[in-house]
């Protein structure tokens, strides 16, 4: 009798193993073909908003912002229902969220000053993407502003992220919304060179340089008298994208020019008397 009795509960705990695991199957089965599934209708919305920014012709910072906005929101809802598939009963994992709730707030406090940031900078446009930008010790092109941090590229090909809030917090220089910069330059030449030569010698360098602006009017003068040297600063308008062109070539031009026209630089000397 006991031996029957035995045997029925070991029946009974494999059918209901069986049953669980086919149970627990199913809910597995259907977990993955929801996210198969899912992350189909996930990328098909994703270009779906894409391409409509596209055919409105949006700013390309909007356009980043927004695209990485929809997707978080899309990812999200695809892991909720994922774990309904799994048979999880969303009350309870409500509870524990909100349990956890405390903890969560204090992990996502900065990504949701980041987000506001993120905001701001769409609402008050201080850069947009293509602009060269310097924050902190940092700079480089705008590639991407997103739902959290803004990516620049420096010129060495380095991927730069920074927090939208510590750029809508902090100071922010922008070398490229305005469509003009100056250059300046400043040249040391040797006491007893004539200063007349050496402007006329950089007023033609100047005017045969079509980049150079005419308006505002380039300015020459003595800048300083230092203790080896005599500086003359030169000081001229330019587009913005030509800045950094015309600055390395006025640099070589200006050598290559008073070495010609045998305007010497100089160089620190020290002079020192005998004592009888």
């Amino acid at each position: 009798m006991e031996k029957e009795q035995g045997i029925s509960m070991i029946d009974n705990l494999i059918d209901k193993l069986v049953s669980e695991g086919i149970s627990l199957g199913k809910h597995i089965l259907m977990a993955i073909v929801i996210y198969i599934i899912g992350r189909f209708i996930v990328n098909f919305l994703n270009r779906l908003v894409t391409n409509a920014m596209n055919k409105r012709k949006l700013d390309p910072a909007v356009k980043s912002f927004v695209g990485s906005t929809v997707n978080i929101i899309l990812q999200v809802l695809l892991i909720l229902s994922v774990i309904g598939a799994l048979g999880i009963q969303m009350t309870s994992f409500s509870a524990l969220l909100v349990s956890a709730g405390a903890a969560i707030g204090m992990a996502l406090s900065g990504n949701l000053q980041n987000f506001a940031g993120g905001l701001i900078i769409l609402l008050l446009r201080p850069y947009k993407i293509g602009d060269f930008i310097e924050i902190g010790e940092e700079s480089g092109t705008v590639k991407a502003i997103q739902i959290f941090n803004t990516i620049l590229t420096t010129y060495d090909n380095k991927t730069i992220f920074i927090p939208n809030s510590s750029i809508s917090n902090g100071v922010m220089t922008n070398y490229s919304r305005q469509e003009t910069r100056r250059v300046d330059m400043v040249v040391g030449v040797e006491y007893g060179t004539e200063y007349e030569k050496v402007k006329s010698v950089l007023e033609d360098i100047i005017h045969a340089d079509g980049r150079i602006l005419t308006t505002p009017a380039p300015f020459i003068g003595v800048n300083a008298l230092s203790a080896s040297s005599v500086d003359i600063v030169l000081k001229v308008w330019t587009k913005t994208d030509d800045y950094w062109d015309v600055t390395y070539d006025l640099n070589r031009i200006v050598y290559e020019r008073f070495n010609k026209e045998g305007i010497a630089f100089p160089f620190p000397q020290l002079t020192v008397h005998k004592g009888s």
